[in-house]
């Protein structure tokens, strides 16, 4: 890959794995752009000239942006109308657009999961503005794009101030000061290895697939309870796990019980089992 890469959003978790693989590639993160200034975005990537833009920038406070109305603006804003002003300003360019959305933009009542053409119909405010930022994407007709879905990001933590723990990350913190830990075991979904979203990345650039919609994630769907159960058994830690349902905690934000991506065009990911085993072998050594 000799192409003139910009990465968008490179503190972050997934951002500094791109990092990794294509380290020749220009780093931004918001000291370095204002993704929701339009005339910024369209000045500062037209001086650049890359060929490949990958924006791995993204507002992901779900919650948050449930219950307050300018939490909520600027989540359309990031995740939303920005990813229109990068579409514009690739296909002024010629370029290609790369970025990653969620299986939060479908509702989550189809058992069998989501396929990559399924029609999305998010059940809250963060699916709204991330389905906002597919909609800007496919406004542009002669633009070349990869939209790639995720969910359940884990990885080594970015260092960006808008970086969170993952899943896993907070429940080794829980076990620090708990003997059980209730974890929702009505939820069912894929895990997404940071790493491997990266290399995912990189081949769909490598082999020129078609542009269009891709399901980047870990194989074995699971629950947030098959999860943890997962990461106790690699760690042989001895923390009761109570299973409970998604109403069990007080959450402002609806999460889809069935959100599944069915990966239908590439070649399968490892299990996030064997991803998360790598992941701790990581954490272990730093």
């Amino acid at each position: 890959m000799d192409k003139k890469i910009l990465i968008i959003g490179s503190l972050g978790t997934l951002g500094q794995e791109l990092l990794k693989i294509f380290p020749n590639a220009t780093s931004w993160d918001r000291a370095e752009i204002d993704i929701t200034d339009e005339k910024q975005v369209k000045q500062k990537i037209a001086e650049l000239k890359p060929e490949v833009v990958i924006n791995a920038a993204a507002y992901n406070a779900v919650d948050k942006c449930e219950t307050d109305v300018e939490q909520f603006e600027l989540a359309k804003k990031i995740n939303g109308y920005a990813v229109g002003y990068l579409a514009d300003a690739c296909t002024k360019m010629n370029a290609i657009l790369i970025h990653y959305s969620t299986n939060y933009v479908f509702n989550g009542e189809c058992e069998g999961g989501y396929n990559e053409d399924s029609k999305p119909n998010p059940i809250n405010k963060y699916g709204q503005s991330k389905l906002l930022g597919e909609q800007e994407i496919l406004e542009y007709k002669n633009l070349k794009f990869y939209i790639i879905r995720l969910s359940k990001l884990f990885g080594k933590k970015g260092v960006s101030e808008m970086a969170k723990d993952n899943f896993f990350d907070i429940i080794v913190k829980l076990t620090e000061t708990q003997n059980e830990i209730k974890v929702v075991d009505d939820e069912l979904s894929n895990f997404t290895y940071a790493p491997d979203l990266a290399k995912f990345t990189k081949n769909l650039l490598d082999n020129k697939h078609e542009i269009g919609i891709y399901h980047g994630i870990n194989e074995t769907p699971c629950t947030w309870y098959e999860g943890a159960k997962t990461l106790f058994d690699i760690i042989d830690k001895h923390v009761k796990l109570i299973r409970v349902n998604s109403d069990e905690f007080s959450r402002p934000a609806k999460r889809p019980r069935y959100a599944i991506l069915n990966n239908n065009k590439l070649p399968k990911l490892r299990s996030y089992k064997e991803a998360l085993r790598e992941f701790i072998k990581l954490i272990r050594k730093n």
